[in-house]
């Protein structure tokens, strides 16, 4: 008898851990049941894979989707159906919106509105501060919770921890792996006057928040988590001095870095765009760009996450520097990353460990990250030689806009499978939000 399934994609080149190769997959049950020639099996359904790559679901592990509190620019559903239409299975949804997430009611909050409204699968930060600093321990393991969020420069929203000790009194309540934008916050109130010189743009932006910034912020970090035995994953590293020094502590620190900084240069970016290319960390002069390419082909970085922040328009075009910083970038982040693969910066094995084994293997995702046997049947479907122009009439996002409007890509997201169901295939979207919290493996104890 004909084994059955509910879904089989057919005749991708499927990458595995052992390969990358061709090879039917079955699903069944919302899992992976079956990899491998399925020529007599039966399925409800058929994917016809041929020509295209079968990869792990894409996790973007930073986005900023502003529920509650800033849905002008962005709400959970409008967020996570820009992710799933550029391929992304599941989000980690940051803690900065108004209110900040700090407390359990927060989180539970943010939780109930993604309930039937979230198209990917999703966790939820929780903002780390001197307020709650005594209940993380309790908050990080909630079901769903990502872990904790710090901010040790100021960005978008309130949350920020500036001093050593109050970020102490944060390493020490908890065991989970802390996220942590890294900006000196003394250096850049100490330099905001070079921003706000008469016919400033955004060309001062990293004249302001400096490299060294970054690197004194990242120095002091890893120096008290070092101290204090926690691990600790900084995000969008942006210069060249950073990673080497990170090269050092591989042992307790993970590394992220963020398709604008691999993609764009200072001053390019500036000249083409203005506020448009503003964000926190900076994209910085070409040196940088190619310190992190150096550092993504030596295997110093582990994930890319997006950091989609998004305003309106109406936001990013206020004069420099009272124009909010942050870009979309959750909709394009595979399509920016396999243009790497084809421009051969990227090979498709190192763009499977950056966008779903690199987050598995240092979150402690519960069944994600791979296509195996008994793992989820989370999928992105690829087509490596597509070329396609990015525009801001594709961009899901309420704010409506991309830096990369009108740039032609070699590589393109073609389905959106999130447990066994195709969510979204050649850019439409099918059936009805369906998303699920990820599960972790360090707080499988606190689910019922």
């Amino acid at each position: 008898m004909a084994e059955t399934f509910d879904l089989i994609v057919r005749g991708g080149i499927v990458a595995t851990p052992s390969a990358t190769a061709p090879a039917d997959v079955g699903l069944r049950g919302g899992r992976i049941a079956a990899i491998g020639e399925l020529g007599h099996a039966k399925a409800a359904e058929t994917f016809d894979a041929h020509g295209l790559h079968v990869l792990p679901g894409v996790i973007d592990t930073q986005v900023h989707f502003r529920e509650p509190g800033l849905e002008h620019k962005e709400d959970l559903e409008s967020g996570t159906r820009g992710a799933v239409l550029g391929g992304v299975t599941g989000v980690f949804e940051m803690p900065n919106t108004t209110p900040s997430t700090l407390t359990e009611a927060d989180f539970a909050e943010k939780m109930r509105r993604a309930k039937g409204r979230a198209w990917s699968n999703y966790a939820f930060y929780m903002g780390g501060a001197a307020e709650n600093a005594e209940n993380l321990r309790t908050l990080e393991r909630l079901p769903g919770c990502s872990g904790v969020k710090v901010f040790m420069g100021s960005s978008t929203g309130t949350l920020l921890v500036p001093d050593d000790a109050s970020l102490e009194r944060v390493l020490i309540n908890g065991n989970r792996r802390m996220a942590v934008h890294c900006e000196d916050e003394p250096r850049l109130k100490e330099r905001r006057k070079l921003a706000e010189v008469p016919g400033a743009t955004a060309h001062l932006h990293p004249v302001w928040r400096d490299a060294e910034s970054a690197l004194l912020a990242t120095k002091r970090l890893v120096h008290l988590a070092r101290k204090h035995g926690r691990r600790v994953h900084v995000l969008h590293v942006t210069t060249v001095e950073e990673m080497h020094f990170l090269m050092q502590h591989r042992d307790i620190a993970t590394v992220e870095v963020l398709p604008q900084h691999l993609t764009l240069s200072a001053p390019d970016c500036y000249d083409q765009l203005g506020t448009l290319a503003q964000m926190n960390p900076p994209i910085r002069e070409a040196r940088h760009r190619e310190g992190l390419w150096w550092a993504v082909s030596n295997g110093i970085v582990d994930v890319v996450g997006s950091d989609h922040a998004p305003h309106t328009l109406e936001e990013k075009r206020k004069p420099y520097p009272n124009s909010p910083s942050g870009l979309t970038g959750v909709q394009t982040l595979v399509p920016l990353l396999l243009d790497h693969v084809h421009a051969g910066r990227l090979t498709l094995q190192r763009f499977v460990d950056l966008t779903s084994a690199g987050a598995a293997r240092i979150f402690g995702l519960a069944r994600k990250g791979r296509i195996g046997l008994g793992y989820d049947a989370d999928l992105t479907i690829v087509d490596l030689k597509a070329r396609r122009e990015i525009t801001n009439e594709w961009i899901a996002s309420k704010a409506g806009w991309t830096p990369y409007d009108g740039m032609t890509v070699t590589g393109w997201p073609c389905a959106t499978i999130i447990a066994g169901r195709i969510v979204m295939r050649d850019d439409q979207l099918l059936g009805t939000p369906q998303g699920q919290p990820f599960r972790f493996m360090e707080t499988l104890q606190g689910e019922s």
